[in-house]
């Protein structure tokens, strides 16, 4: 399915500048940058995602990870993970939630609607950038999908 780096792909769900820039400082650091598609609400992310306007089919084939904020405008990452989970295409495909919401209700829900990681956005710059590192380095690199060979 993944021929080689530069068809792998992130699509980054987050309506803050300085967080979004913050995420992919730390995917440059780990030599990811390149595979980044940034959208700034939920309702660029379901376009990107399902719609024809800003991607076409070969994009969302070649995702590997969703990162997604809880606290978007127009659409909320709620209702983006549940349409990722009711669609066939995007099922299986890997949901790490990465917001501010440290609520119990937040996670549980996640959770519910089949997140596959949930990250609360630390405060301080540095341990935001090693976490957001790390977690795009084991997506990408060392997890699996169906249907992938080694």
């Amino acid at each position: 399915m993944i021929g080689n780096a530069q068809e792998l792909q992130i699509l980054l769900v987050e309506d803050n500048p300085a967080d979004a820039e913050m995420t992919m400082d730390a995917l440059r650091a780990t030599g990811l940058i390149n595979t980044v598609q940034w959208v700034k609400d939920g309702a660029e992310a379901l376009d990107f995602l399902f719609g024809t306007a800003s991607a076409s089919a070969a994009d969302c084939r070649r995702l590997r990870l969703v990162m997604l904020d809880l606290r978007l405008p127009r659409v909320g990452g709620i209702e983006v993970l549940r349409a990722l989970r009711a669609d066939a295409r995007t099922r299986l495909l890997p949901v790490v939630v990465l917001t501010s919401s440290q609520e119990e209700s937040d996670i549980v829900r996640a959770y519910d609607l089949g997140a596959n990681s949930y990250l609360v956005k630390p405060v301080e710059s540095e341990e935001f950038m090693k976490s957001v590192g790390e977690l795009g380095l084991y997506w990408m690199l060392l997890n699996r999908l169906p249907g992938e060979t080694a």
